[in-house]
Parts: structure tokens; sequence; C-alpha cells
């Protein structure tokens, strides 16, 4: 069941979005080669707490950090580790914080140094289908409006969309209805509502969607070892269109 939140609701929601905001602002400014992703996980651990909130992923169904930090072929919930971060490399650092009863949830990719023209290209196509993706979520559209958008992005640029991991409603819990998956088709789907939020999350490959999960039944691959970029926001459908709550 779609939980619809009121203005008011999504007013309180803002607080715990506008934590996780701020953690990407601040450990922005910590990332580069040489710091390891236990230290990032560390830093953000300790500001989520600094500024009221609670942490929400350790311990969820076993997974061992506070954020989900995911490294070039990677392509989601990675766990922090003591391994220095390389020049080139691509990290997708997912955060979320519980303030007030209710969650906030977002996800970047981060540059280590100097990265090739080619994870550059990646990046910023990801990042385009994210915004393509906010600009359809507005009450009347449907879901497939969203994800098809997306789709059809990514892979005018040749790259794949990632199918097994999915996008979630969002607000007393981390994950509500609807999940979805970042393909679709225009004009199908859940019709979209004032009151509803929901992750919008494209996880876009270099080569195939396809992915596999490593032995700790967590750490998700590329299929074929290339490179894959994330970006997330949590995003508030109002009457005047798509509210990003986890704005930076």
């Amino acid at each position: 069941m779609i939980i619809l939140k009121s203005p008011r609701e999504i007013e309180e929601m803002k607080s715990a979005n506008q934590i996780v905001a701020d953690c990407h602002r601040e450990v922005a400014k910590l990332i580069r080669p040489g710091v390891t992703t236990a230290e990032i996980n560390d830093f953000v651990a300790k500001h989520i707490t600094k500024l009221g909130g609670k942490q929400f992923t350790k311990g969820y169904k076993g997974f061992p950090a506070e954020t989900c930090a995911s490294v070039n072929d990677v392509v989601a919930h990675g766990f922090p580790s003591s391994r220095p971060l390389q020049e080139g490399d691509l990290l997708k650092l997912d955060i979320v914080a519980e303030y007030g009863g209710w969650f906030g949830d977002s996800c970047w990719t981060y540059r280590i140094g100097q990265v090739s023209p080619e994870a550059e290209r990646l990046i910023q196509v990801t990042k385009e289908c994210l915004d393509i993706g906010i600009a359809q979520a507005i009450p009347g559209n449907r879901l497939g409006d969203v994800t098809s958008a997306i789709q059809q992005h990514a892979e005018s640029h040749g790259y794949s969309v990632v199918r097994d991991l999915l996008a979630h409603g969002i607000g007393r819990t981390l994950h509500e209805d609807p999940s979805y998956e970042h393909i679709g088709v225009a004009g199908k789907g859940v019709r979209l509502k004032e009151g509803m939020v929901f992750t919008i999350e494209p996880m876009i490959n270099e080569g195939t969607y396809r992915i596999t999960i490593d032995d700790d039944g967590w750490t998700a691959r590329t299929a074929d070892g290339k490179l894959s970029a994330q970006f997330e926001h949590t995003v508030a459908l109002t009457a005047d269109g798509p509210l990003v709550l986890t704005a930076q």
C-alpha cells in the first residue's frame, strides 16, 4: 500500500533528508586518493549523530556499517574497508539517516582524483538520468514516465540500467511501496499522486545490466566487471511539482 504524506508530514521529513544532504556535503571534502572507505564511513556515522540523527544501515539484516561504499564495478551495498581509494576510482556512497521518526536516503558518485574520460561520461549521463527522472515525477503522470525516461536516456548513450536493485517509497520506514525498477513504458504503471515520497536512484552500467552478489550476501557487482555509477535523491510529489528533499 502506498502511504501518501500530508504537506505537514513532508515538511517533517525534510530534517532527516537534510541530515543526509549535509553528510554528503561534508564528506565530499574528505574524499581523495589514499583515504579509506572505512574512514569515510566513520566520519558519516559521527556526523549523523552530531546533527541529531540516527544511523540505520548498521545492523539492518546484518549489514556491518553505517554507509554503503561501493567502488568501481561494485554497483551497490559495498562494505566499507581499509583499502585506500586510488586515483581514478569511482565511489558510490549511499547514506541513510533517521530523524523524528522519518527517513532520508541519498547516494552520490564521487570521483577519486582525476578519472578517465570514459568514467567521466558515465558519471555525467547517470546524473542526467536522475534529473530526467525527477522531472517526470509529477502528480498525474505514471511511474512508467519516470522509469522510461531514465531507461531511454541511459540506453541512448550505450549504457544499461540495473534491473535487480529497486527504488522504493520512503517515510516512517526506509522501504515502503512502491518498489520499482528504473526501466519501463511511458504511460504505464502506478499513477503518481500528490503526497507520494519515493527514491529515484538509477544505477547505470558501462556494460551489461546484469549483476552478481558476492558471498557476503550484500555486495552487488557488474557481471562483466565494468564500471557502474549511481545518483539517488528522495523526492516528494507536491502540487507544485517534485520536491527534492535530499537536495544539497
